[in-house]
Formats: structure tokens, C-alpha cells, sequence
């Protein structure tokens, strides 16, 4: 039996923004949808994290998941676990965006406590967010579970939660062991250690994102094999401009794309201005420009202008002298940019 693996879609993410939900639904009508038709794929495991904000639904976008989503998948069925983002308290899991707003499709099977399921013969563990109501029952099923197999959406120690940051203050590996695979939500950024699997979101949401592989997955229950299904579309984009020769430069490849442009030498600000003129002109969506380069870069270091947000607070505080716990830090760090950047 094969099935389709997605997680962390984030519906509504960016206040709602069009621009972003124009770019999932590019990766939607031409990646996901023709896969899983030309695959005969009817099982939909959704890790968590479907919606964006936890506190509230934009109605807009509710209507565009379910007319670009979820009426399309009418003839699947989908097995959703409760993210961190779909559950409305931070200490329960029990009021979540699945149950609320999808209660018209009797298709989806929500997940918002440990539950052993079987796909094929496969025996699998969903394991939705753990907190202080279920951690210990969570727990429990776990260290009892006979399935070969945990899904779910999980915060474990030693794997990259965004880039530059290792997540360091979640929950030990070794308590899945037992399990011949593990495959999680939650971190959106790919990394595995030969048993547990980050399978990363479907696309680009922030600029540290920028050149990580996205997609979805195909699973065979059978042989317990992965395929990934890359999505070629990228919506954050990094141009250097330097003294040469731009006469050739098409900014229309950069249309509805958010655009970072690295001036490394800038000698002739005529030629500079008809540069720039010609991504205005191809409709960029956003365009931010970084000019304060030295002459000289060290390629082997990345300048600290090039650096995203992110990352450039991650690295602050892994080099600080502080004695404090860093990847606690930097958990809060990136929950607090993300939240800000649902206020932009």
C-alpha cells in the first residue's frame, strides 16, 4: 500500500497573505494533485500543523483550503495529527483546528491523542503534540506500542529545527528505539539519523528556508520505503550585483517572488538604478536591498549583511560567552520572529 506524507502546510500562514497562498497553490495543482492522481493514491497522513495560527482562523482562508484542498480530496482519506499550531491551548490538545473547522468532511480522521492505526499490515503509532495534559500518557502508549512505526509531530533533540539552530532541549531520541522508523512534523527543515525522519514542509515560508529541498512523500507500507516529490518552486530569492555588465539581466523570472539583492561593488549608480528598475518592472513581490558590503569578502565566511534574520540571531547566540541554555534561547527566538511576522 502506498500513501502520501505531508505535514506542516500552514494554511493562512503570513496573515492570510495571497501572495503565499498563490505559491502553495502552484505547488498543489502542479506537484501534489497530478502525483497522487497518476499514483492512484487515496491516503492522505497529514503530520500536523495544517493551519498556521493557533489562536484563530482568517474565514478567507479557511474558504481557500477547503475549495483548494479539501473538497479536492474528497475521494481520499486523510489522517491529520494535531500540531503545535493546531491545538488552541498550549497544555491540551483537545480544542484544535481540525475538530472545529472540518467537521463537514467525514473523510478526515483526526489524531489529538497517541493512536495505533494500521495502513496495509503495517501497525503505526500516530503521535500527535505532546504537553503537560498528555506527555505522560503519550509516554506511556510509546514505551507499551507494538507498531513498527511512529508518526507524529515531535520535538527531539540532535536535529535541525530551522538552519543554524539544533534543537537541544526536547525530548531524547532513545525513547523510540524500539521502532524501526520515525517520521515527524514540526521542524520544517529535512534531517535524519537513519531511524527518525524530519520530512520537512512543502515549501518556502521564510527567508532562511531559501534553497532547502521541500516537497512531499510518498510511503510504501510494504517495504517501508520513502520516495521524495521535490517542489520545484521557490518563492525567496538572493541576487548579488557587482560592476558588471547587466545589459542581458531579465528580471521576469523574479515576478511575485520576494527578493534580497547583495550589492557586493557599486561604481556606477546609473547602471545600478537600471538594474533595480528592471526587477520593479518585472512585478517583483517584495524587494529588499543590502548595500553596506565591504570591498572585500571573505568567501569562505558569509558576510553578516547576507545572513537572514534568523539565522543571524541563532548564530548571536551560539557565539555568546552566556552560560544560559542556548537552544532554549533560540526556540524562543524563532517562535517570537514567526509570530511577528504574522503581524506584518
Amino acid at each position: 500500500m502506498k500513501v502520501a506524507i505531508i505535514t506542516d502546510q500552514h494554511f493562512g500562514a503570513r496573515k492570510n497573505s495571497k501572495l503565499f497562498h498563490d505559491y502553495f497553490l502552484k505547488f498543489y495543482n502542479d506537484v501534489f494533485f497530478p502525483t497522487i492522481e497518476e499514483r492512484g493514491i487515496d491516503t492522505i497522513i497529514d503530520m500536523g500543523d495544517t493551519f498556521d495560527n493557533r489562536k484563530g482562523i482568517d474565514f478567507a482562508a479557511l474558504d481557500w483550503s477547503k475549495k483548494n484542498y479539501y473538497d479536492k480530496l474528497s475521494h481520499c482519506k486523510i489522517h491529520t495529527i494535531v500540531g503545535n499550531h493546531t491545538a488552541y491551548y498550549k497544555n491540551t490538545n483537545t480544542v484544535n483546528a481540525i475538530d472545529l473547522l472540518l467537521r463537514e468532511y467525514d473523510n478526515i480522521i483526526c489524531y489529538s491523542e497517541a493512536t495505533e492505526t494500521k495502513f496495509g499490515r503495517l501497525k503505526v503509532l500516530f503521535v500527535p503534540w505532546m504537553n503537560s495534559e498528555n506527555e505522560q500518557s503519550t509516554l506511556t502508549k510509546i514505551a507499551k506500542s507494538k507498531a513498527k512505526m511512529v508518526m507524529g509531530h515531535l520535538e527531539i533533540n540532535g536535529f535541525t529545527a530551522t538552519r543554524g539552530h539544533v534543537m537541544m532541549d526536547g525530548y531524547e531520541s532513545n525513547i523510540f528505539d524500539k521502532f524501526a522508523k520515525v517520521f515527524s512534523g514540526h521542524y520544517h527543515t529535512r534531517s535524519n539519523n537513519g531511524k527518525i525522519y524530519y520530512l520537512g514542509n512543502p515549501y518556502e515560508m521564510f527567508a532562511n528556508d531559501t534553497g532547502d529541498d521541500r516537497g512531499f512523500h510518498i510511503f510504501d507500507t510494504e517495504t517501508l520505503e520513502t520516495e521524495e516529490i521535490r517542489n520545484p518552486y521557490r518563492l525567496f530569492h538572493t541576487i548579488t550585483y557587482e560592476d558588471n555588465d547587466h545589459q542581458t539581466f531579465d528580471g521576469r523570472q523574479f515576478k511575485d517572488k520576494i527578493v534580497k539583492l547583495l550589492v557586493k561593488k557599486k561604481s556606477f549608480p546609473k547602471k545600478f538604478d537600471q538594474f533595480v528598475d528592471k526587477l520593479y518592472a518585472a512585478d517583483v513581490a517584495e524587494l529588499k536591498i543590502i548595500e553596506n558590503f565591504q570591498e572585500e569578502i571573505d568567501h569562505d565566511n558569509i558576510d553578516i549583511e547576507s545572513e537572514d534574520t534568523i539565522s543571524l540571531l541563532n548564530r548571536y547566540v551560539e557565539e555568546s560567552d552566556s552560560n544560559i541554555n542556548k537552544s532554549q534561547i533560540q526556540s524562543l527566538i524563532q517562535d517570537i520572529y514567526k509570530e511577528a511576522c504574522e503581524l506584518v
